[in-house]
């Protein structure tokens, strides 16, 4: 707990500072282990758990600038207005497969339509 309240109290840079000696570590740590055997194997755990913490304490400060690593800003995974969702909605559109919404009967028959359309090919 007391490493989290002193990597708070800490400014950008120091916490910058820290991060790049525990990836460092960690990285030297890996080397060591397939190497040989470590002295401490739980000290890989520590190392992550600081490397996390600065990266929390930056992303909540608002200083780290690929916060949103893991998916969209809300956090479902799914950005609607993103690029990359537009450049397949577009792709899809174009090749004659996009998602045919269409309701009643004569939805299905679109549907069907649809179907045969993308399965032979044409």
């Amino acid at each position: 707990m007391t490493k989290v309240r002193e990597l708070r109290d800490m400014g950008e840079e120091q916490i910058r500072l820290v991060w790049k000696d525990a990836a460092e570590s960690l990285f030297r740590l890996r080397i060591q282990a397939q190497t040989e055997k470590l002295a401490s194997p739980s000290e890989a755990r520590k190392l992550r758990r600081t490397i996390a913490r600065c990266q929390t304490i930056l992303t909540q400060r608002g200083l780290l600038k690929n916060a949103s690593v893991h998916g969209s800003a809300t956090g479902d995974g799914h950005d609607e207005n993103s690029p990359q969702q537009e450049k397949h909605a577009k792709k899809h559109r174009e090749s004659g497969r996009a998602k045919v919404h269409a309701t009643g009967k004569a939805g299905v028959a679109k549907k069907r339509e649809f179907k045969k359309r993308t399965q032979s090919g044409t």
